[in-house]
């Protein structure tokens, strides 16, 4: 099927290979120099150069010694993103709960694109989870966040999903969509997924789906994360699916309550 000439116009232009400067970090605080922007984007060097100076004058990006780093006007710009601040702001109170209860680093995340998005993290000092951050990504197969909302879905949108390539984080990453697909069934029945060293090895994850009030649809995820074996994994799974329920229920739409006037 042939492109539309809107996108390739697009991805021709300074805004869209500025973005793609901004894409390249990865981490908080991170630093990169113009030439590893360039090397990293595709960007050339020269063009590199002058869409730096353009960031660094918006406020998007900010000079250091070593390089430059995000600013604080994306940061400035983040806070008015409504997409998931509903969400967060009335999970916050669920995720603090299960952190003090389980003792463990408690994620939420929702779904962004093909990829889950991390939009709050509670850690434990006991154990450093450093492949989940808040604002992070992370690919839906290979966590049991994203296990959890895609055992959810719309069924075109995991027939995508499922059709593109399953890339292994570690050796045990289920990239088998037949596999995977039988797992994402077994979500359903349980509303708990796993993922025990799929993401990071020595790591696992219990997970279960939050929705929009009873019967609504899947809009994120809720999970707990530790440093233990599958069994011990499925002793959180009950605390775990009873705050997803009790945060969807937070969710659903209130019913007005005054009477109708005849």
């Amino acid at each position: 099927m042939a492109r539309p000439a809107e996108q390739d116009d697009f991805e021709k232009s300074s805004l869209f290979r500025g973005l793609t400067l901004l894409e390249q970090f990865e981490s908080p605080g991170q630093i990169l120099s113009i030439s590893q922007l360039a090397r990293q984007s595709g960007v050339p060097k020269s063009t590199a150069h002058r869409l730096v100076q353009n960031l660094v004058g918006w406020g998007a990006l900010e000079r250091c010694p070593a390089g430059v780093r995000l600013g604080a006007r994306l940061f400035e710009l983040g806070t008015l993103v409504a997409a998931s601040t509903s969400l967060r702001d009335l999970a916050i109170p669920h995720a603090h709960a299960l952190h003090e209860v389980t003792k463990l680093t408690c994620n939420l995340a929702v779904r962004e694109g093909d990829e889950i998005l991390y939009i709050e993290k509670i850690s434990t000092p006991a154990m450093s989870v450093p492949h989940s951050r808040l604002g992070g990504r992370a690919r839906m197969h290979a966590t049991a966040l994203g296990k959890a909302i895609l055992a959810f879905s719309e069924p075109a949108f995991v027939d995508d999903v499922l059709s593109k390539t399953l890339t292994a984080q570690t050796p045990k990453t289920i990239v088998n969509p037949d596999r995977l697909r039988k797992e994402l069934a077994e979500v359903r029945k349980a509303r708990v997924a796993y993922d025990v060293e799929e993401s990071r090895l020595g790591i696992f994850c219990v997970s279960s789906p939050i929705f929009s009030g009873t019967g609504g649809p899947v809009i994120g995820a809720i999970s707990v994360t530790g440093a233990t074996q599958l069994a011990t994994a499925q002793k959180y799974a009950p605390t775990v699916t009873a705050t997803a329920i009790g945060l969807s229920a937070s969710l659903h739409p209130r019913r007005s309550r005054g009477r109708t006037e005849s």
